[in-house]
């Protein structure tokens, strides 16, 4: 090879590594959302927990495990920052009739700008909702899904996750973006959680019943992932397996955890 095709590929190769660890965008009318991909093979979309400052960053610093060093070895990792999280650089309107979708639309849109038909998932916390809502807006391209950690809605609870985001999201969001309203926040989560304030929040207890996309359920047991909503939507649903618990601890555990996802995934990613 001469020396100067040698340089050419190892300045592409340089450039796609900045692109992965820098982060790239992708936009759609007002919306820009960041993302970065790791690795190659089966697509694997990764949603960081963190609710509603759910950021790329949260996956190595706010998880379990960091799911980028753990899959991207054998699969295409790809990760965003949330539309307007605090710490991220996603941005777009805050849709108050239809928040969930607008999350969803963000989701979908990344996997058809990066030209991506069917991909699996892997979500904690707020990744569970979002997982369910891509089931329900995309069966068909979604292969297979694991919810680690997932929320959910408790009966005695109810205005949790209103409460939370209305004091450590919503002011924040506020100072960065003056064009929008407390009353705007106050409406976006009211109609993101006190709506449909049930089970998942983004889909019913039929739905779910119904659902024949294969799931991995990681239940957690903490006010904001409440193991009775994670042990019933395995029960639910036709397809689902369920992790051992507690999974997380003691930390010896999370590797087992990992190693049942990552069979999992290989179960289902040539379906």
């Amino acid at each position: 090879m001469g020396h100067t095709r040698r340089n050419l590929l190892a300045t592409g190769a340089a450039a796609s590594l900045l692109a992965q660890q820098s982060g790239r965008f992708y936009e759609r009318g007002p919306v820009r959302i960041r993302y970065e991909e790791h690795g190659a093979g089966f697509p694997l979309m990764l949603i960081a927990g963190g609710g509603l400052n759910s950021t790329i960053a949260g996956l190595k610093n706010a998880s379990p495990f960091n799911p980028v060093e753990e899959f991207k070895n054998e699969y295409r990792c790809i990760a965003a920052d949330l539309r307007n999280a605090n710490p991220g650089q996603s941005t777009g309107p805050l849709e108050v009739d239809r928040p969930w979708d607008s999350y969803t639309d963000d989701h979908l849109g990344l996997m058809d700008h990066l030209g991506i038909d069917k991909f699996m998932v892997l979500g904690f916390c707020i990744g569970g909702p979002f997982i369910w809502n891509l089931l329900r807006r995309a069966p068909n391209r979604v292969v297979a899904a694991v919810l680690a950690q997932p929320s959910g809605s408790r009966p005695d609870m109810r205005d949790l996750f209103y409460d939370n985001n209305r004091k450590g999201w919503g002011p924040d969001l506020i100072k960065r973006r003056p064009e929008i309203s407390t009353g705007a926040v106050e409406k976006f989560l009211a109609k993101m959680y006190r709506t449909n304030a049930d089970f998942v929040f983004t889909v019913s207890r039929d739905f779910v019943r119904s659902c024949q996309t294969p799931v991995l359920i990681l239940p957690d047991d903490i006010p904001a992932h409440p193991y009775a909503v994670a042990m019933e939507a395995a029960m639910l649903a036709p397809k689902a397996e369920v992790s051992m618990f507690p999974w997380k601890e003691p930390k010896e555990r999370i590797p087992l955890a990992v190693r049942q996802i990552r069979s999992f995934l290989r179960a289902h990613r040539g379906a």
